[in-house]
């Protein structure tokens, strides 16, 4: 499998991300071989927490929040995702497939050997997360589900064919129309809209990106730090190509493999906390379903983050911190 690997001078000096990097080799499934960035803070043998960020980000996300879980005496690691951040990046959209993440960060994750996991995820972290947490739940002691879900084919069968053929005159809108076309109901999903984005934009920035979709204004060195991954269009494909991967209609991939997790989380009864943002217009409501079906759901003092949107760990990240040391009991 190609792929590209951002250099290092990319990342120096960057914003209040002064962490070291750590790396770890995982198979491509194609008989070579991808190496993963993630940071490794605090004690070696603290309590372990484990943070994973969404698309179109990377672990400078959480870059506000660690240094506050180490001052608790955490173990806290944050990968990045195959194709983000300090991680290798395939160069063809097709090289990226939601079970081969899967197949890439479980690897990771048995490599660690990580257990007794607090785990917080948003957005494609928690697509991906929470099919570890079913596929490995003896390694995980506590959920924290922020702004994200596990889709399985969420948009009725009935409607399907119309919203694909939609789709493909769906016009390029610009980025800070985004939360608009989310929060508009009244006909086709906002989900679509950012699919075709970020398929078919022809200049996806993603510094800029980050900026037009914060709930805070960004300082410029923050755009800078966003867009460091990404010299240029040829290190996106995984950028690109991630919106396309969920599985909203009944007939996309992994739509049969996310209902089989679903079975497995209505028997988890390990603590499972809910913390949505209160303007989050891509994820609102889908909390609900969580706290209905999951057990571990039950008697947990599940919160709204006030004043954030989507990406609510640099919007409150105090607010998130608080309810990871809520769940683990360090209030």
């Amino acid at each position: 499998m190609e792929f590209k690997r951002t250099p290092e001078e990319r990342f120096a000096e960057l914003a209040d991300y002064a962490f070291s990097p750590n790396y770890l080799q995982v198979s491509d499934t194609e008989g070579g071989q991808l190496r993963i960035h993630y940071l490794d803070e605090g004690p070696p043998d603290g309590d372990v927490v484990l943070l994973i960020h969404g698309q179109p980000a990377w672990s400078y996300l959480y870059r506000h929040m660690i240094p506050l879980l180490v001052a608790r005496g955490f173990r806290v690691l944050a990968p990045d995702l195959v194709g983000f951040g300090r991680s290798d990046k395939p160069t063809r959209m097709q090289d990226y497939t939601y079970a081969r993440h899967i197949t890439w960060m479980s690897e990771w994750l048995t490599a660690l050997d990580l257990k007794g996991i607090t785990v917080f995820f948003q957005d494609w972290g928690s697509l991906i997360g929470l099919r570890l947490v079913t596929a490995y739940p003896e390694r995980f002691a506590r959920v924290v589900l922020a702004n994200g879900g596990l889709p399985a084919g969420t948009i009725p069968a009935q409607h399907a064919d119309a919203l694909k053929q939609a789709y493909e005159t769906l016009p390029v809108v610009p980025a800070k129309e985004l939360n608009a076309r989310f929060r508009d109901r009244s006909g086709i999903p906002g989900f679509l809209y950012w699919r075709k984005f970020c398929a078919a934009s022809p200049d996806l920035e993603i510094g800029s990106l980050m900026a037009a979709v914060s709930a805070r204004p960004l300082s410029a060195a923050e755009i800078a730090a966003y867009s460091a991954p990404f010299p240029d269009q040829s290190y996106m494909a995984g950028a690109r190509q991630f919106p396309s991967l969920v599985p909203v209609f009944h007939d996309e991939p992994e739509v049969e493999e996310n209902k089989a997790a679903w079975e497995v989380l209505r028997r988890f009864d390990k603590p499972f906390m809910l913390a949505f943002a209160d303007s989050d217009p891509v994820t609102a409501g889908g909390d609900k379903k969580f706290i209905a079906e999951v057990p571990g759901c039950e008697g947990v003092a599940h919160r709204t983050i006030k004043d954030a949107g989507h990406f609510l760990q640099q919007d409150q990240p105090g607010q998130c911190v608080q309810a990871i040391l809520d769940i683990c009991g360090r209030a």
